[in-house]
């Protein structure tokens, strides 16, 4: 399915970026599982036209229902991949979208799994972005840290390219049905001189791997923006002044980026990386 423009994200951020691409006349598609942060905030008292207090998941509701009244097409699903193969993509795991420019509105990014010495390797065998780094590890084993449709992705994107590939699921079961050996031991640790060796488990014994790739949970806005190429500092997007990425066609707003996170700021930022948006499309359709 291909749209004029994709949106990450139904927060506020992403709902006032549809908002304003809709207005302007271009198609566009909303994917995201659930309203992020938003939607767990019980009193909302200092936005604007409220006079009364409200709650989060009622903002979020009225905001999604006045997309959709513009012609908002929404998909309750989680994005798990992303790239550019001559249009921006994004994958789900029911299908594929496509686009010409994407607008990242995702929230903070999630937290790092508490695995001792996981930052140590960071770079040096531990990575972030299957389809960023399965190149460095070709004919090599590596694992996959997770156990649910975003860890099935980086699985699919690595097992072509390596020799081996592992699912560690770290104590929990599979969501999903892999299609690669998986390993349900809690991982403690991972060990190495100065790159990752292996992984060590709960009851002492170790396996040894050259690469590990995490994928806990959910894609995080920084795994996503990584595998369209574009910067990421501090688990941020890297954004200029109109809210574009380093990537042309790329954007991001909201608590995905640098700034205050508050509902108006992200209304805001939401509207700004929008007019950037419009203007990208403009160029490129002249």
């Amino acid at each position: 399915m291909k749209f004029d423009a994709i949106v990450i994200g139904k927060g506020p951020a992403g709902i006032s970026a549809a908002v304003y691409l809709l207005r302007a006349g271009y198609t566009v598609g909303v994917i995201a599982s659930d309203y992020g942060a938003l939607e767990r905030a019980d009193r909302i008292e200092n936005f604007y036209g409220f006079p009364e207090p409200v709650s989060g998941k009622e903002l979020a509701e009225r905001g999604e229902a006045q997309a959709m009244r513009l012609g908002a097409k929404f998909f309750h699903e989680e994005a798990v991949g992303a790239g550019f193969d001559g249009a921006f993509f994004v994958r789900t795991a029911s299908g594929v979208y496509r686009a010409d420019c994407v607008v990242f509105a995702t929230g903070t990014s999630r937290k790092k799994p508490k695995i001792e010495n996981l930052e140590k390797f960071e770079g040096s065998g531990v990575s972030y972005c299957a389809v960023c780094d399965a190149f460095f590890f070709r004919k090599k084993k590596v694992a996959v840290l997770g156990g649910g449709e975003y860890a099935k992705n980086e699985t699919e994107e690595v097992k072509d390219v390596v020799k081996e590939v592992v699912v560690l699921t770290d104590g929990t079961e599979p969501e999903v049905e892999f299609d690669a050996r998986v390993e349900k031991r809690p991982v403690v640790s991972l060990y190495g001189d100065f790159a990752l060796e292996g992984v060590e488990y709960a009851d002492g014994t170790r396996e040894n791997f050259d690469g590990l790739f995490v994928a806990i949970g959910r894609a995080g806005t920084a795994d996503l923006a990584k595998k369209m190429g574009a910067a990421v500092e501090n688990g941020e997007i890297v954004v200029d002044e109109k809210f574009s990425s380093t990537v042309p066609g790329v954007f991001a707003a909201g608590d995905c980026v640098k700034g205050i996170k508050q509902v108006a700021k992200a209304v805001s930022d939401g509207m700004e990386a929008a007019l950037s948006a419009i203007q990208y499309l403009r160029q490129r359709n002249n």
